[in-house]
């Protein structure tokens, strides 16, 4: 294997790792789903699925996880904005 194949492997098993802590510490209510850091994990995990399986040629997957990294991205900004509107009402 080449250094880049090694490396995509790497982020694609650093995300499917990060992905699954996220969902475990959701599931044991260490985190909620309006948590920064649970989106956050959510979203580098779907990155690192994305280059492995655009690397793979694994399509189905890669877009699903571009949609997965969206709707992180997505939930993110919305918990960013609700944070910033009560703040600024006090």
């Amino acid at each position: 294997m080449t250094p880049l194949e090694i490396g995509v492997e790497v982020v694609g098993w650093a995300g499917a790792a990060l992905i699954l802590l996220a969902y475990l510490l959701l599931s044991a209510g260490k985190l909620t789903g309006q948590s920064l850091v649970y989106q956050g994990m959510n979203i580098v995990g779907a990155a690192g699925f994305v280059v492995n399986g655009w690397w793979h040629g694994a399509v189905p997957s890669a877009s699903l996880n571009v949609l997965w990294l969206l709707i992180g991205a997505i939930a993110s900004w919305r918990i960013l904005k609700k944070r910033g509107s009560s703040t600024s009402a006090m």
